[in-house]
């Protein structure tokens, strides 16, 4: 999907190495000097206070006519037309144009608060050039870079004009400015679908330029498909299954540590309450006929026909299932454990047919795959046996799998797809976008 060269990734890892030098020399001055405390009691952000640590200073912007010049073009940029998704900061810009425009009749107390305020108002969109605004319901992959916002706004401070500077820092993934490109010439109704599917699309092509890494997989819910990069290419694409709408499959940015082979589906309650008890109370035999066991929470595997069936329901059912190894299992042979607080992973399927329908939003949220022995070989490097996993049977052992290097995934619900200059747009299965 974007592709960055060796002379790219020298450039990147040059800045990363002098990043590190300059926050180590940084952090020193920290320890051998006092924060100095400004004389107007000011609310700031996190990053603000931070800047002006690393400042020591308690102007910026109105510390010379130079400054103020570059405060009035980094203002004249951010209340111009052309950064979808930055509009609500416009009207604060063009107030601090207005109020720079009588700076020698200022106090202390109102430069200060002035600057600050300039401050905030920049490095929010320096942030917002480089970093996507889009939420993931569980992250584990993004960190915080307020300090490289912080040092690129200091740097660029003798670095030419503002224009230049913010060509320099936003995003270049090819992706994102060909959506850019497409909602500056096509899109004109800024509560339309189209207009906020595409400023979605735009943020994720941000995050996942930001949080590039050599192997990664994505899942787009809407487009249900999952991707596996590698270097920068594509060797594997593949249909999944999504979550229902009724159980929607949420949004997670973490990593594949390990694979299971020869799973065991440990039941959610809420399935095995409204779904499997109900089936067991009609017939007996349903626990036997798909391989079920009835376990208690110690794990104890207990003899269902001493149980009174009728007298459970889905909220006094005091046990759980669990379904027995194999290839009829509903996870398949292989599971591939994801870090998250939904119980959400990927997984092999005892029902392949779904793959050929073309709805195929489906499961209780996990994510089937179509190709997870491909998947799984391409992540060990060629160290399975995937013959012994296809012949699987019943009661197989299971076994868990370390992986060499964890892999970020990224699930994401993004209903725009990139196909070099062409846009298309998918159905918002879950009726996210408003």
């Amino acid at each position: 999907m974007f592709h960055i060269s060796n002379n790219k990734w020298n450039i990147i890892n040059s800045g990363f190495l002098f990043f590190f030098v300059m926050s180590c020399t940084i952090a020193g001055s920290f320890a051998n000097q006092p924060v100095k405390k400004q004389s107007a009691d000011i609310e700031d952000s996190l990053m603000v206070k931070k800047f002006y640590t690393t400042l020591h200073e308690p102007l910026f912007w109105l510390s010379s006519t130079k400054n103020t010049k570059k405060a009035k073009e980094w203002l004249k940029v951010i209340e111009s037309d052309g950064y979808p998704g930055f509009e609500s900061d416009k009207p604060q810009a063009e107030k601090l144009l207005h109020v720079l425009s009588n700076r020698n009749t200022m106090d202390n107390f109102l430069k200060e608060k002035t600057d600050r305020q300039i401050t905030e108002l920049v490095l929010n969109f320096i942030k917002y050039l480089q970093e996507s605004k889009v939420h993931f319901e569980y992250d584990e992959v993004n960190i915080p870079r307020d300090s490289i916002y912080i040092y690129q706004l200091i740097f660029s401070s003798n670095k030419g004009s503002v224009s230049k500077t913010v060509t320099t820092l936003e995003c270049k993934d090819q992706d994102y400015m060909a959506l850019k490109k497409f909602m500056h010439d096509s899109i004109h109704d800024k509560n339309s679908f189209k207009y906020k599917a595409t400023a979605l699309a735009m943020n994720y092509r941000k995050y996942l330029s930001t949080n590039h890494f050599p192997e990664y997989i994505i899942v787009n819910i809407p487009e249900a498909e999952a991707v596996y990069y590698q270097n920068n290419l594509t060797p594997l694409k593949m249909r999944t299954v999504p979550g229902k709408k009724t159980n929607p499959t949420p949004t997670i940015s973490s990593y594949i540590t390990s694979i299971v082979t020869f799973p065991h589906w440990n039941v959610p309650f809420d399935i095995a309450g409204k779904e499997i008890l109900p089936k067991v109370q009609k017939d007996e035999n349903y626990l036997e006929q798909h391989n079920y066991d009835v376990v208690d929470a110690k794990g104890n595997v207990l003899d269902d026909s001493e149980l009174n069936w009728k007298d459970y329901n889905e909220k006094n059912f005091p046990y759980f299932f669990r379904q027995s190894t194999g290839s009829d299992n509903s996870l398949g042979v292989l599971k591939f454990n994801l870090g998250n607080p939904f119980s959400i992973f990927l997984h092999a399927t005892s029902n392949p047919a779904a793959f050929t329908k073309d709805y195929r939003f489906l499961s209780h949220g996990c994510i089937r795959l179509e190709k997870p022995f491909e998947l799984a070989g391409a992540m060990l490097r060629g160290k399975l046996d995937i013959e012994e996993l296809k012949s699987g049977k019943k009661d197989t052992e299971s076994t868990i799998i370390k992986l060499p290097n964890k892999v970020p995934v990224f699930i994401i619900y993004n209903p725009v797809t990139v196909s070099g200059k062409k846009i298309s747009f998918l159905p918002d299965v879950y009726g996210l976008i408003k």
